[in-house]
């Protein structure tokens, strides 16, 4: 006996038709898609090493030989912006893997025992919950120094119990329909009911929450390098980047616009295409316009 997921009818081509009719997440799209060639670039090319210190260019405003200007050791903006979308990008993306692969399946578990394991798991989930990236990667530093790897196990730990609240707030919303009460009627298992039924129900709040966690990541690990606790020098990082011009606001202004710029953009890109996911997949969500 096969089971109907009770999910809405709708052609690819519909969801196509949405997709191109909805601004937010074309927007959204455009940007994330600019930011990630921009990254994918910055691995085989960028205006000028990154590492390469000419000291006799420093603190140049920007111009046609240094579109962005060049900073107190007379790197280029634009190569170190380049090279720090890609740091910023891979760590909130092993970030939100992180979180998604290990809480994902707790919130689903917790969700399907119910009882004494959901309220062992929650409780759990809340403690670790409490703790902030910043203060995980803290501690985490403290043990075993700073460094773009410890940032990403900070972040990811921290996204952990959202993704878990996430999965088991949509599955507790399944489980009593109707197409569950057949599955289960039918011999199937908690697990396989999970995986077949479950999971691709709620896979749209995951999508929507892990553009969402993204974005969060983004700004995760500016403010990780911003303190000293993310990518260490010489690589570059957008936070790091910060850190070095808040001493040079009046003097070379352009080393905090353009990374700065560049935070504000991914992280606006980001969400508008969370919103414009959820529009288009949840017409529940759907705002009238």
């Amino acid at each position: 006996m096969t089971m109907r997921i009770d999910l809405p009818e709708e052609t690819l081509a519909g969801v196509l038709a949405k997709a191109f009719g909805n601004r937010s997440f074309l927007i959204g799209l455009v940007i994330t898609l600019l930011i990630l060639a921009v990254a994918l670039v910055s691995f085989v090319w960028t205006p000028y090493d990154v590492a390469r210190l000419v000291i006799a260019d420093k603190s140049q405003a920007p111009s046609w030989a240094h579109w962005f200007g060049t900073d107190h050791f007379g790197r280029d903006i634009l190569s170190m912006v380049m090279v720090g979308a890609r740091n910023s990008i891979a760590v909130a993306l092993v970030a939100v893997g992180i979180g998604m692969g290990i809480g994902v399946p707790l919130g689903a578990l917790a969700a399907a025992r119910g009882g004494l394991t959901d309220e062992a798991l929650m409780r759990v989930n809340d403690v670790v919950f409490a703790f902030p990236a910043l203060l995980s990667a803290i501690m985490i530093t403290a043990i075993f120094g700073p460094g773009a790897v410890n940032a990403i196990i900070a972040i990811g730990i921290f996204n952990i119990p959202v993704f878990a609240r996430v999965a088991r707030a949509g599955a507790l919303a399944i489980w009593p329909r109707e197409f569950i009460l057949a599955a289960r009627a039918a011999g199937k298992g908690m697990t396989r009911i999970t995986v077949e039924h479950i999971l691709p129900n709620i896979a749209t709040l995951l999508l929507v929450q892990g553009t969402i966690q993204f974005a969060l990541g983004i700004l995760a690990e500016a403010g990780l390098s911003y303190v000293g606790l993310g990518a260490q020098p010489p690589m570059p990082s957008w936070g790091r980047m910060l850190f070095d011009a808040q001493t040079r606001m009046v003097i070379a202004p352009w080393m905090a616009i353009f990374p700065g710029m560049a935070i504000v953009v991914t992280v606006l890109g980001l969400n508008l295409l969370g919103d414009g996911i959820a529009d288009i997949l949840d017409p529940k969500s759907r705002r009238r316009r």
